[in-house]
């Protein structure tokens, strides 16, 4: 999931506790030894403390009133920064030691960064044996949060499938039908220049939209994004070039509004309509009905995106720190299992914060067969259910946030400077090279 919620959670009362299988060391570990007289109130004897970032904490504090319906003894605290504050709060309490909260909460854009430290938790080994609960999540998150050696250093509560949303009436003007946007990626850009000269509107917010996904495709197994399994840079890879060469095509034929995302122009863009397509994570359609563009309801669509292609965008893990409080880590543990093997507090974030599940048991629901006003009535949900089931993981590097900086920075002086593909590319190959085993 991406991006702080800007409006407020339902309630979470009324919520039905699903027994959490297996896990051995809920509710036990804290439970007072001294009987509680009938109707007394029993005082919290323990707090946790759970480091989260928008809008995750706002689920961890929706779940509250259920957690102390189970647990009154065990406070939860709540520390909310924003994205990148969080994580770099969370690297120096891993390598420090020091202000370690008992459970954590990490975006997956930030996962390898401390998959490949010894600072996490290691879930798979007794007490805590994930493994045994492999199959209840979505494959390729349980994947995410599982390092070479075989090691599962995060539960994953939310994840991103990717779609592309676009404009029906925008098309509509254009002469368009989906399939002109998703039979392949060059029809894409094709029925770009349609759109462009029939509405004026652009294709993506940014080419580098089109670079993103496309890198995102076309991987060996066991190949990371930018590394392979030996840590080497792939960025002069065919995939990279590819993603260059479409990324500069959209440029030269003015295809972008050149915005960043969640940027004020960004936002503009969907409101006024000047803006015709974009790939996302299925959380993005609540985004724009909620508070980006909701006065544009009705004339959006979500589609699989172009040439049979899938996915994710986004995506948020539990963890534990190795080195946390010993005392508190069963009942800490104990949390991470409430709040991502709950089915109905998985079912409850998603109708709030859009915060797809990755248990699978709360990925059969009504929820999912109800049309979507926002997508002009369309079953979307179901569609992002099929694409959540055709993702593959991709493996997760510590340098993976450096090597998306430096990407970035080579494609800009490409669309901006006129720089060469292979020029650039070799470029990041050679910078990405130092910086692989830091």
């Amino acid at each position: 999931m991406r991006q702080p919620a800007r409006w407020l959670l339902a309630l979470c009362a009324g919520l039905t506790l699903a027994p959490l299988a297996g896990s051995g060391l809920a509710a036990s570990s804290a439970t007072p030894t001294t009987a509680t007289p009938a109707g007394a109130v029993k005082a919290p004897v323990m707090t946790l403390t759970v480091a989260a970032f928008p809008a995750v904490d706002e689920i961890v504090r929706a779940s509250l009133p259920a957690w102390n319906a189970l647990h009154p003894e065990v406070e939860v605290k709540v520390v909310s920064r924003e994205v990148n504050d969080h994580h770099t709060a969370m690297t120096t309490a891993l390598s420090t030691a020091k202000g370690l909260p008992d459970v954590m909460a990490l975006e997956v854009g930030y996962l390898g960064r401390f998959a490949q430290g010894s600072g996490l938790q290691d879930l798979s080994q007794p007490p805590y044996s994930l493994r045994d609960d492999q199959r209840r999540f979505v494959a390729y998150a349980f994947d995410q949060a599982t390092t070479a050696s075989g090691s599962v250093l995060a539960v994953p509560t939310d994840i991103g499938p990717g779609t592309l949303l676009y404009r029906t009436d925008l098309l509509s003007r254009a002469g368009l039908r989906e399939s002109d946007l998703t039979g392949s990626w060059t029809g894409y850009v094709d029925a770009g220049i349609k759109i462009k000269a029939a509405t004026g509107a652009y294709l993506m917010a940014h080419a580098r939209d089109m670079k993103d996904i496309l890198i995102r495709t076309g991987l060996q197994p066991g190949e990371g994004l930018y590394f392979d399994k030996d840590s080497r840079p792939v960025v002069t890879s065919p995939r990279f070039v590819r993603a260059f060469e479409l990324a500069r095509e959209v440029r030269r034929q003015r295809l972008d509004a050149k915005v960043t995302a969640w940027s004020a122009d960004w936002s503009e863009g969907f409101k006024r309509g000047t803006i015709a397509t974009q790939m996302s994570g299925a959380w993005l359609a609540g985004h724009l009905n909620n508070w980006l563009a909701p006065t544009t309801r009705g004339k959006w669509r979500a589609a699989q995106l172009p040439d049979g292609a899938f996915a994710a965008y986004g995506g948020s893990f539990f963890a534990m720190a190795r080195a946390g409080d010993a005392q508190r880590k069963p009942m800490a543990w104990a949390f991470i299992r409430f709040i991502t093997m709950n089915r109905d507090l998985q079912l409850a974030a998603f109708k709030t914060q859009d915060a797809f599940p990755a248990l699978l048991d709360a990925h059969q629901d009504a929820f999912y067969e109800q049309p979507l006003p926002f997508l002009g009535g369309q079953v979307a949900r179901r569609e992002w259910r099929d694409a959540a089931s055709h993702i593959r993981a991709v493996p997760v590097h510590k340098q993976d946030a450096f090597a998306r900086e430096v990407i970035d920075t080579e494609l800009d002086k490409v669309l901006e400077r006129g720089k060469d593909i292979p020029t650039a590319l070799a470029d990041a190959q050679r910078l990405l090279a130092l910086r692989a085993h830091r």
